[in-house]
């Protein structure tokens, strides 16, 4: 197959006239990957299944209005300043208190209304002849959103040998405030218009979860997996125990939860966090991540609303999302890991999706 190459195009405009472009990333061995400078958006990710034919396996509408006026479940995006859920959108440090948009009653949840996800981004390529790649810059103002200071985010999108994409975060602060970046891309391996996930195989790298309450946000409990639906140590399909009878995924109507990856190798490896298998296609996602947990969401509140790129709606659990990520309502949890960055202090998160074909 031919070598790396990276492009643009221009995508459309916004309401306001504001040009968007998308960024295509090829690599070495028939994997695609397209980004959009309108929320860091994953449009799609094309990769090769056991025929050798290449489809799209993230969830994803074909034009821009849909990405503006539709992207209510937050499809491919770049998620911040906070990726999850804030309690009651509030959270105190060095002794102020600080009130985020409630967007998701009673929480703030991905940054609020008008979270990163919806910010154009300044872009610039950054190919070379064994990845392709491209660099996306945001600088959010003290108070956007109601976080305190100023933060400037770069985001490295970098597909590379072996189908690897691999993004890197990294942000700096001028006064105290908190930090959680992921992305957002919903998979369905099959292809992103083909239904229910239900028989994807999936593996989670993760031996406790956190619990939560009604409204989705940690009671503060890091609890085992064994003997759970939650428990993805080895692998289970995705629809094996999702109707389960059970309290935690009655309140997530299905897996909406943080589960606690195992200590990271150190030495600045990637820890690995997730493997999913479709049976039907031989399509093989694994993640690694230098984040001390992963959002497993199941995509149940997809209920048919959105048309997605391929022409077809998207039904419940029609795609799922797995973001490597800090854990939800940290800035409220002191036995959790923190996410507070201060000045002089960097922001560093990276995580990998490597693609690949069983036997």
């Amino acid at each position: 197959m031919g070598g790396f190459r990276t492009w643009a195009e221009e995508f459309g405009a916004l309401a306001d006239g504001t040009l968007v472009h998308r960024w295509t990333l090829a690599g070495d061995r028939g994997m695609t990957v397209r980004v959009l400078t309108y929320g860091g958006i994953v449009q799609a990710i094309e990769v090769p299944g056991r025929d050798g034919r290449p489809a799209n396996v993230t969830l994803g509408f074909a034009g821009l209005d849909a990405y503006a006026r539709d992207n209510r479940p937050y499809f491919g995006a770049l998620i911040g300043r906070y990726a999850n859920r804030i309690a009651g959108g509030r959270f105190s440090l060095d002794g102020r208190a600080f009130q985020l948009p409630v967007n998701n009653p009673p929480n703030s949840l991905h940054g609020g209304g008008e979270g990163f996800d919806k910010r154009v981004w300044a872009a610039t390529g950054i190919g070379d002849e064994r990845s392709a790649g491209v660099e996306l810059a945001y600088t959010s103002p003290d108070g956007e959103m109601g976080y305190p200071g100023t933060l400037t985010v770069q985001a490295r999108y970098r597909l590379g040998p072996g189908n690897e994409l691999r993004i890197d975060y990294r942000a700096t602060t001028d006064a105290p405030t908190v930090v959680n970046l992921t992305n957002h891309s919903y998979f369905n391996l099959a292809g992103e218009a083909a239904g229910p996930v239900g028989r994807h195989r999936l593996r989670l790298h993760a031996d406790h979860y956190t619990p939560t309450d009604a409204t989705n946000i940690p009671t503060g409990q890091v609890a085992p997996v064994a003997g759970t639906p939650f428990d993805f140590t080895s692998p289970h399909p995705i629809g094996e125990r999702i109707d389960n009878q059970d309290e935690q995924l009655e309140f997530g109507l299905g897996y909406d939860h943080n589960f606690v990856l195992r200590d990271p190798p150190g030495g600045g490896a990637l820890a690995p966090a997730a493997r999913v298998e479709d049976p039907a296609s031989g399509r093989v996602l694994e993640i690694a991540t230098s984040e001390p947990g992963v959002q497993f969401y199941s995509g149940n509140q997809l209920d048919g609303t959105l048309v997605g790129a391929g022409g077809v709606a998207y039904r419940p659990r029609a795609g799922f999302a797995l973001e490597t990520q800090h854990y939800p309502d940290s800035p409220n949890q002191p036995a959790f890991p923190s996410t507070v960055l201060r000045p002089g202090q960097v922001y560093r998160s990276s995580t990998t999706y490597r693609f690949s074909v069983s036997g």
